[in-house]
């Protein structure tokens, strides 16, 4: 465990029941969702690779142009 990660728990003790469990509700909330990003992510690599390939042959072939948010 980090040095931070051990402050962040020590102090929390010092917190009531429901305050620890407010924050250990947010820390499992917060690591389920990482989770499911990375998750997702993986499910989706060969998608994204697709998409990345056929971005780049249309700005190889000039089928692209350059954005200007000022024309939003």
């Amino acid at each position: 465990m980090t040095k931070l990660l051990e402050r962040a728990f020590d102090q929390a003790r010092a917190l009531s029941e429901r305050e620890q469990d407010s924050i250990a509700d947010l820390i499992l909330n917060e690591l389920g969702d990482e989770a499911r990003w990375a998750k997702a992510f993986a499910a989706s690599a060969d998608a994204l690779a697709t998409l990345a390939e056929e971005a780049l042959a249309e700005d190889r072939a000039k089928k692209t142009r350059s954005f200007d948010p000022d024309q939003l």
